[in-house]
């Protein structure tokens, strides 16, 4: 993707000041597509222009586009920040992370009642009471729920006091759900002291309503109310039960957001868990497709908290933003109390930071019909070797045989795409150079057939074996490994090659590079990853050697017939294919293959022959 205005635009930075700005890049239209900061203009801008620049994909997508740019001069990179967030917010370039959540809200309503319910509703109407929104359903529901279980307020589709004492309570009364208010055992005063409970444990939290119902218990009994004591005490004991049966944080992480990133290089996946009051508050899912920033983390928690006043004391992250210490000055400062900035390395905070980045890579999962587990498990594996991009295709290779003669040796190749297998792309290869068994030589000849086909795709109609793999793992250590390398360097040198080990009980053990092993044991997604592709290559391996072998043996029968020999034998199986076809065939057919009428039917008796004493030693 080149640009035609690179020779301007890197004459036009040549000149750009050494001082912290914001700069905006503009199309041919003249329209603003990206903007950024910079605590050195000339530094920064001039990496997007500069020769030989090797950008990631879609930062090379945005280049190509710019005709021209603008910039901001700015006192400080804290100013920078600040302007760039608003310029953003302003102008909604394409390639920034611009923050549009996909989902409505939700919203927890109080009915205009004698005895109000409260419920959860996708659309505001003009009655009712509403008192809380959140981006999550699920979450709105839950909350309901349980303020309904807590306070006993009724869920049914009963109409109070037209239906006092009119039928028998329902099942929820009687599993202490429900506080039976359709027997009329309630005024309506008594009724309004409970929905304001309950809407205060909606709106501040477990521990304020807690203190507040604690009060009015000690009140009741100093009052000799006994009755309602002990109903604000089983409140009381239910807020407590609930509370614990939730996600647990400890007290450190009472008033935080977690966030956590998702980025399989097509779509990309941010997830805000927010916790207020020591309790999962909601939910945001924020899905980009044209981005190029290179710190997406950073633009966005710049974005995300731009002018907010309801910051928390805590930001959880998944890792370490760029400019760390700034951000949590900045945000300090606009909150009017200290904010921390923390990337957890264990403990509940990392287990919440793993919940955010599951909650990710799940809406991703949605985009792209996978399950969370075979992203995370991709993701983990090119992490874990070190790759610059994520393994999306893969393939694996194993080398089967039964003996020393090649036409006892195969090979199988089998692809994984996104985490699961692509059975349509699977290869299998019969070894053609060697006459004596050697797995690194017929690595090294499979490898070899496989990329020069790669090199030499144009005219070729199978799309699956010209794609170019992101990884190729052997069935080996890194004697495997070391064979290979050089043709990869030669013929496909982007390519990363790695090997898969295996312990003396036939388990996956380890990774090998061409200098040693990489321990996949703590990384339970990669490991299940690369333990099923191990699992896979070994089963298809081994089923066409099986399949090689019968055609193989069979063939040699056919040369114990009079006037057949090998080239003969060959013959026939390649016109029948198989041994039920030959099995089948009549003696007009047999000379179809290319013998002789008197040759044909002594294969037609042979054959019947064995079929005869098949048939015999399968009734016995």
């Amino acid at each position: 993707m080149l640009n035609d205005r690179l020779l301007y635009l890197r004459d036009k930075t040549a000149k750009l000041t050494d001082s912290a700005g914001v700069y905006l890049m503009k199309d041919k239209k003249n329209q603003i597509i990206y903007i950024g900061k910079a605590k050195n203009l000339h530094k920064r801008v001039s990496s997007y222009f500069r020769i030989g620049a090797e950008h990631l994909p879609k930062v090379a997508k945005m280049v190509s586009h710019v005709w021209d740019y603008d910039f901001i001069v700015t006192d400080s990179e804290q100013e920078a920040l600040l302007l760039e967030c608003s310029l953003i917010k302003q102008h909604q370039p394409n390639y920034n992370i611009l923050l549009k959540d996909d989902k409505g809200f939700y919203y927890i309503k109080i009915s205009e009642e004698l005895y109000p319910r409260i419920t959860v509703e996708k659309q505001k109407s003009s009655t009712g009471k509403y008192i809380k929104t959140y981006t999550s359903g699920f979450i709105a529901k839950s909350i309901v729920d349980e303020v309904n279980h807590i306070f006993k307020l009724p869920t049914c589709g009963k109409k109070f006091p037209q239906s006092f004492k009119k039928s028998r309570p329902c099942l929820n009364y009687y599993i202490k759900k429900c506080s039976g208010i359709c027997q009329g055992n309630m005024t309506p005063e008594y009724y309004q002291k409970l929905i304001s409970q309950a809407i205060n444990y909606i709106q501040n939290g477990s521990m304020n309503s807690i203190e507040r119902m604690q009060k009015e218990m000690e009140e009741a009994a100093e009052n000799l109310d006994f009755e309602r004591a002990m109903l604000l005490r089983d409140r009381i004991k239910a807020i407590q039960k609930s509370s614990e049966s939730q996600k647990i944080l400890d007290n450190n992480f009472k008033n935080a957001d977690i966030i956590a990133i998702a980025d399989n290089q097509e779509n990309l996946c941010i997830s805000v868990l927010v916790y207020r009051e020591g309790r999962l508050y909601d939910k945001l899912n924020f899905n980009f497709h044209e981005h190029t920033e290179e710190s997406e983390l950073d633009a966005f928690v710049l974005q995300f908290y731009h002018e907010r006043t309801d910051l928390p004391k805590m930001i959880l992250l998944e890792y370490a933003l760029t400019d760390m210490n700034l951000i949590q000055t900045m945000l300090s400062e606009q909150a009017g109390y200290q904010i921390k900035l923390l990337v957890p390395k264990k403990g509940n905070g990392l287990q919440l930071v793993h919940m955010a980045k599951q909650n990710a890579m799940e809406s991703i999962a949605i985009h792209e019909n996978r399950t969370s587990k075979e992203l995370l498990a991709v993701e983990a594996l090119g992490k874990l070797l070190g790759m610059d991009k994520i393994p999306k295709y893969i393939e694996a290779y194993d080398i089967s045989n039964f003996g020393s003669e090649s036409e006892s040796i195969v090979a199988g190749m089998v692809v994984f795409e996104n985490g699961r297998p692509l059975k349509n792309a699977y290869k299998r290869f019969k070894i053609k150079n060697l006459q004596n068994q050697n797995d690194y030589a017929c690595m090294q000849e499979v490898i070899s057939r496989r990329l020069k086909y790669l090199n030499n795709n144009n005219n070729n109609s199978d799309t699956e074996f010209a794609r170019k793999p992101d990884l190729i793992l052997l069935d080996g250590g890194k004697g495997h490994v070391n064979a290979v390398l050089p043709i990869v360097q030669e013929f496909a040198p982007d390519i990363a090659v790695f090997g898969m080990v295996k312990d003396n009980k036939h388990r996956t053990r380890a990774i090998a590079t061409n200098g040693g092993e990489i321990s996949i044991s703590g990384t339970q997604n990669a490991f299940y990853l690369v333990t099923r592709i191990q699992d896979e290559v070994h089963r298809y391996a081994v089923a066409y050697l099986h399949k090689r072998h019968k055609k193989y043996s069979f063939s040699s029968e056919l040369m114990k017939i009079d006037g057949i020999g090998e080239k003969r034998a060959k013959k026939l199986m390649l016109y029948f294919k198989t041994k039920t076809a030959i099995l089948s065939a009549t003696i007009q057919e047999l000379q179809k293959a290319g013998i002789s009428e008197k040759t044909a039917l002594r294969v037609y008796v042979f054959l019947h022959g064995l079929e005869s004493e098949t048939e015999q030693e399968d009734i016995s």
